[in-house]
């Protein structure tokens, strides 16, 4: 399973918030640059329709591939109670020939992003990873050297942890902890709920620039 919550903020403040995580996650940000193909398949004879994510990791010497499906979101007056969305998620390691396979199978290429932007991973009660990354399309299939923001000006900010069964409410209360500290910046939802920007986040913006992330928020 997988516990995960979004948000927004403007590029003007990116730099702000990285001052922030690397104060708080005491870890070096990562750089990211994700190539991300979205692959379906239609319904065939009662056959239910599937989707899967292959992820290429460009930023690693030999280009490393990942295959992910998400499955669907808890759902009950527990979930509802909560502002971190709980999923399914299953993720595997594959090679270089994943797509041409998944080709084979028949699947069809839906639509492809590239994420550019930085992530911190670090240990609080839970395996939290948080990903600030621009969104970008491309003009031309697999041209990532043409791709171009889909909103520019704004960028995602993600934050996931890994949980099961058995501890998904102690991993939603880390992450519910963590995100407090992130409030004067950007507010962070389940996915699919937008919030928009946080007025405070200029405020916080310019102190955090001012005294280099040393300030108590």
């Amino acid at each position: 399973m997988e516990c995960v919550v979004q948000g927004i903020i403007e590029t003007q403040y990116v730099e702000a918030l990285e001052i922030l995580l690397e104060g708080l996650c005491g870890v070096h940000k990562e750089r990211l640059r994700i190539h991300e193909l979205c692959l379906k398949t239609a319904p065939n004879l009662g056959v239910v329709a599937s989707e899967v994510r292959l992820l290429c990791d460009l930023e690693q010497p030999e280009p490393a591939w990942t295959v992910r499906h998400i499955g669907g979101a808890m759902r009950g007056a527990g979930a509802d109670q909560i502002s971190v969305l709980v999923r399914t998620m299953v993720e595997s390691k594959a090679s270089k020939t994943v797509l041409r396979l998944f080709y084979a199978l028949g699947y069809k290429l839906d639509h492809e992003l590239l994420k550019v932007g930085f992530s911190f991973c670090f240990n609080r009660g839970a395996q939290i990873t948080i990903t600030v990354a621009s969104i970008n399309k491309m003009l031309k299939l697999h041209a990532t050297d043409e791709a171009v923001p889909v909103t520019p000006g704004i960028q995602l900010v993600e934050v996931t942890a890994p949980a099961s069964s058995e501890n998904y409410s102690e991993v939603v209360a880390a992450m519910t902890s963590f995100c407090e500290y992130l409030a004067p910046l950007l507010h962070l939802s389940k996915p699919g709920v937008s919030t928009g920007v946080v007025p405070t986040v200029a405020a916080a913006a310019a102190s955090l620039m001012s005294d280099g992330g040393h300030t108590t928020l």
